[in-house]
């Protein structure tokens, strides 16, 4: 039997919900706080982020590998999700030179990652995945999964394969949440991107209005193998500054 997707996935908090004051912020304990590092890797202690490509991934050991037998861990084994696989590694046609993975992870075992995907991306046939689903191209995401037309803007990415593995004890899963979704931010920023546009839980609750990051929903729910998702768009210009 799949695992439920609130085990894996961050969770979101619905748009209404997102502005709290400022002395409801979130408060993570100084030897976690994530702050800004040089290029590709931030984090403090244990708890480590680097964002991967593949003209950087030599440097990280067998981090990237490591990171895609996760992928394949929670998605294929936990959630079911019927998707590519080798050498025990989740792939598919979007992990590409033009993708970014971010990796959030502590004495070598991984506890969570997003992969980031220009819109402008186009590798044979395929672009990204929600404009390849609106295009007919997917068939397990509807050709409806957006509001609006598919964009194709240098300044909006695509988030996709967003996960928290079981590796990550309650008492620090807010804390690996804020790492990622910080570092998420960072690296997008840092690719002169302003939004992430992505399919999320379609559950949205406490966990987004914690980390005070602007989301809204841009689609209509559906389900992926028994997983009820949405498309969202995320601000990413103010979060984890």
């Amino acid at each position: 039997m799949a695992e439920p997707s609130s085990s894996v996935f961050p969770e979101l908090a619905p748009v209404e919900e997102v502005k709290r004051s400022a002395s409801d912020r979130l408060k993570l304990p100084p030897k976690l706080r994530v702050v800004p590092d040089p290029p590709g890797q931030s984090g403090t202690a244990h708890l480590r982020a680097n964002v991967l490509s593949f003209s950087n991934i030599h440097r990280f050991g067998d981090l990237w590998a490591t990171f895609m037998r996760a992928r394949k861990a929670v998605f294929i084994d936990r959630l079911k999700w019927s998707l590519p696989e080798h050498d025990g590694m989740e792939f598919d046609q979007y992990d590409t030179p033009y993708a970014r993975w971010i990796v959030v992870h502590a004495y070598g075992e991984i506890m969570a990652g997003v992969r980031l995907t220009p819109t402008t991306a186009q590798v044979g046939m395929h672009s990204y995945m929600l404009r390849d689903a609106q295009l007919g191209m997917l068939p397990s995401i509807p050709s409806d999964v957006l509001f609006f037309e598919a964009p194709v803007e240098d300044r909006i990415w695509e988030a996709s394969r967003l996960f928290i593995t079981d590796a990550v004890p309650s008492d620090r899963r807010t804390q690996v949440q804020a790492a990622l979704m910080n570092n998420f931010a960072r690296a997008a920023r840092a690719e002169g991107a302003t939004h992430v546009i992505g399919i999320v839980p379609a559950v949205w609750s406490r966990w987004l209005r914690r980390l005070e990051m602007g989301a809204v929903p841009v689609g209509p729910r559906f389900s992926i193998d028994g997983t009820r998702s949405q498309a969202a768009l995320f601000n990413v210009l103010k979060q984890g500054v």
